[in-house]
């Protein structure tokens, strides 16, 4: 249900972005640039048409917005900061293998890889004859 309304929301910007790049620059925005006549498709006319195709789509963009954060907020736990028994969660108690040590990465700890009993005591030093 969420990808669809995803679908239909990303449908919704691009179609939104389509039309505000195909409206006219007024120049100005106190009536420099308009010109008489108000039919339908006379530059007044396509611009109301323009105008209301993208408040339209303006609605529908807030609408699925709207839905689409009651969605992901819908199977939420609520949870407080002040409620007792919640710890924050602390830093391990065992040091860190270094990369390339013996202890393996990350992937081999999730994959349940056999850790080493003992990390090696130091370098090892060659011993002369």
């Amino acid at each position: 249900m969420q990808s669809v309304i995803i679908i239909i929301h990303l449908m919704i910007v691009l179609a939104m972005v389509g039309l505000i790049l195909l409206q006219k620059s007024e120049g100005g925005g106190l009536g420099m640039g308009s010109s008489g006549g108000g039919g339908f498709l006379s530059s007044r006319g396509t611009t109301n048409v323009l105008t209301r195709t993208t408040a339209i789509l303006a609605a529908s963009f807030f609408l699925t917005s709207l839905i689409l954060s009651m969605l992901a907020g819908y199977n939420r736990a609520p949870r407080s900061v002040l409620t007792p028994g919640t710890s924050v969660p602390s830093a391990p108690s065992s040091p860190v293998a270094p990369l390339g040590g013996p202890g393996g990465g990350v992937l081999d700890q999730l994959r349940g890889a056999p850790q080493p009993s003992a990390p090696p005591a130091g370098p090892q030093v060659p011993q002369s004859q």
